[in-house]
C-alpha cells in the first residue's frame, strides 16, 4: 500500500470513531415567568376586565396561571393528574381550558376542581370545566349548596346581589387543614370565611430541581357586601372573619396568589420577570385586610342604624 493510500485509510477510520451518544435535550419550561410574566402584564391591567382573555404564566414549578386578566384560575400539574383551582365566570371557562392546551396539557387530566369563594367570578366557570374534565369537585361544607344549586347561601353578606350561575356536582367536602393529594401532589385546604361563608384558601409546596417554595392562593376576604348588610351585627361571624385573616397571616408562605390578581399586585410583579419569592406577602396581605375591615366597621359604627320594616 503506498504512503498516500495508508493516510487517507487512517483518517477515514479517524473520522469513523464514534463521538459517543448526543447530549439530552434539556426540555424548556412553558411559559416561563421571564417572558410570560412581563407578556402577561402588558395584556392586562389592574382590577381588568372579568372575561379578559390573558396568557399563562409558569409561577413557579409545576404551578401555572391559567386564568384571564381579572380573575385568577391556577394549574398544579402532577405525575398522575392535574389539580385546578376557580373556574372563573360561566364566560371564563373556555378561556381556562384554551390556556390549559396552550401549555401542552389535556383538561382531561385534571382530576380534582377546588375552589377560593363561591361568587359566581369564581366558581360560574366550574360546571363547564367539570363536563370538559370529567374532575371531582372539592368545597367545603358551607360552600357545596352554593356549587350545587347556583345560588349564594342566605348568610352571604352578598347575598342577592348576583345572578345564578351553573351548577356544578360536588364529590368531596373537605375541612380546615384536610389535604388533596393526587400522586406528588398535595394541597391543603385553609378554611377563611369572611368574604363568604365557605371560602377556603389553598397551601402547596411546589418543587423545580431543588428549589422548593411554599405557594399560598389566599383568598379575597375582602369586607364587601349588599348595603344593608352589617358586619358588627354578626359578631360569630366577624370573629371567624377576623380568625381567617390571622390564618393567613401565620401560615408558610413564599409565594402569594389571590383571586383577583390585582389584589396581590400580581400585575406589577409580573412585570419584572422575576421569581415571585416574597415571604412577606402574606403577612402584608393580612395587614392590609385587617386595616379594610377595620375602616368598615368604623364606618358601621358611624352610621345610623337602618330599621327593618
Amino acid at each position: 500500500m503506498s504512503a498516500s493510500a495508508a493516510l487517507a485509510l487512517l483518517m477515514a477510520a479517524q473520522i469513523s470513531i464514534p463521538l459517543g451518544a448526543p447530549p439530552r435535550q434539556i426540555e424548556q419550561p412553558k411559559a416561563p415567568i421571564e417572558t410570560s410574566g412581563p407578556l402577561w402584564a402588558s395584556q392586562c391591567k389592574d382590577w381588568d376586565d372579568w372575561n379578559k382573555p390573558a396568557p399563562p404564566v409558569r409561577i413557579h414549578a409545576n404551578t401555572y396561571l391559567v386564568g384571564t386578566c381579572g380573575i385568577s384560575s391556577i394549574l398544579i400539574v402532577g405525575d398522575e393528574g392535574d389539580i385546578l383551582i376557580d373556574g372563573g365566570t360561566e364566560q371564563d371557562a373556555p378561556l381556562i381550558a384554551a390556556n390549559i392546551r396552550r401549555l401542552g396539557f389535556r383538561v382531561t387530566d385534571i382530576k380534582f376542581i377546588l375552589s377560593s369563594h363561591e361568587h359566581f367570578d369564581h366558581v360560574g366557570g366550574i360546571a363547564e370545566l367539570q363536563r370538559l374534565s370529567g374532575a371531582t369537585v372539592v368545597s367545603s361544607a358551607a360552600a357545596r349548596r352554593v356549587l350545587e344549586t347556583g345560588v349564594a347561601s342566605a348568610d352571604d353578606p352578598q347575598a342577592g346581589m348576583n345572578k345564578p350561575f351553573p351548577s356544578a356536582t360536588v364529590g368531596r367536602v373537605v375541612g380546615d387543614g384536610d389535604e388533596v393529594r393526587l400522586g406528588n401532589l398535595m394541597v391543603t385546604a385553609i378554611a377563611t370565611p369572611g368574604h363568604t361563608p365557605g371560602a377556603l384558601s389553598w397551601r402547596w409546596v411546589s418543587c423545580d430541581g431543588g428549589v422548593c417554595r411554599t405557594i399560598v392562593y389566599a383568598d379575597s376576604l375582602t369586607p364587601v357586601s349588599r348595603d344593608d348588610y352589617r358586619f358588627s351585627d354578626h359578631p360569630a361571624y366577624l370573629a371567624a372573619y377576623r380568625a381567617s385573616i390571622a390564618k393567613i397571616a401565620a401560615s408558610p408562605c413564599e409565594i402569594l396568589l389571590t383571586p383577583h390578581p390585582s389584589a396581590s399586585h400580581l400585575r406589577d410583579r409580573l412585570a419584572l420577570g422575576q421569581p415571585l419569592l416574597d415571604t412577606n406577602a402574606c403577612r402584608d396581605y393580612a395587614a392590609a385586610l385587617t386595616k379594610q375591615l377595620d375602616d368598615r366597621l368604623a364606618k358601621e359604627a358611624a352610621a345610623p342604624k337602618t330599621a327593618k320594616p
